[in-house]
């Protein structure tokens, strides 16, 4: 019996460790293994509270730990890329940026180096976010605001875009400063949003009442099979988009 109870937290702790991994990789600056193990952690992520509700061992231990794990893989690690990626923008290393002497003769010619650092705002977003959701009783059956790992997959999907999308014309986008800028601030906001969103959790399988999740579900699929990576933020935006526009969903 006790065992049954440690399944789920078991299965967030490979959230956390995969979380850990891509932090690493993210450091590093291959941000594509750590959109992988990104990946995974988040699909740890949703077998953990599965594993709970099937096994019927809900706890307050288990919620706990289940933010602590994705303060890591869906709050460190975006905030970590989207550094990477305004590094890369403005030509400098990590290491340039956290370093860089305030006293240089050079500092007002220099400021951008200090702009990366804007990235980490997504973390501290997420770490108000997750500790806001634990005592928001609100939240039980839908989201206010965007959840951590839909924001995460919106970040980690832009080196894959870069990565695996030849369009020259999508790359100046994504690398461009202002959108980056931009980005981080939306997404800053859209987490701590007072905007109702629907949950992909399913309490029973009928269409009925499961029509606004079957529908998004099967449009975010085709857009995956045929846009590929590119489809990931535009799968965000739609799903904020049918949330706002059938807010009835929201209660379902």
């Amino acid at each position: 019996m006790k065992l049954k109870k440690q399944i789920p937290n078991i299965i967030t702790l490979l959230n956390l460790l995969c979380g850990c991994i891509a932090t690493i990789f993210a450091v590093q600056g291959d941000l594509e293994l750590a959109a992988l193990f990104v990946v995974l952690g988040i699909g740890f992520d949703f077998f953990d509270g599965l594993a709970a509700r099937l096994l019927k061992v809900q706890s307050e231990l288990g919620l706990q730990l289940d933010s602590l794990a994705d303060m890591v893989t869906s709050g460190l690690v975006p905030g970590i890329v989207m550094f990477q990626l305004m590094a890369k923008v403005y030509n400098v290393s990590s290491d340039q940026v956290l370093r860089y002497q305030v006293y240089d003769k050079d500092f007002i010619e220099g400021y951008t180096e200090f702009l990366p650092i804007l990235g980490l705002l997504i973390t501290l977003a997420s770490a108000y976010r997750l500790a806001k959701f634990n005592i928001d009783t609100r939240q039980t059956t839908s989201f206010i605001g965007l959840p951590t790992p839909a924001n995460t997959l919106l970040i980690i999907s832009l080196p894959l875009i870069l990565s695996f999308n030849s369009a020259e014309w999508i790359a100046d986008i994504i690398l461009n400063q202002w959108f980056l800028i931009g980005l981080t601030l939306v997404s800053c906001y859209l987490l701590n949003a007072e905007i109702p969103l629907f949950a992909l959790k399913f309490k029973t399988w009928g269409f009925q009442e499961n029509k606004i999740r079957y529908v998004f579900l099967l449009i975010a699929i085709l857009l995956l099979i045929f846009l590929q990576f590119t489809a990931i933020p535009v799968v965000i935006l739609l799903y904020v988009l049918i949330s706002l526009i059938f807010k009835e969903g929201n209660t379902v």
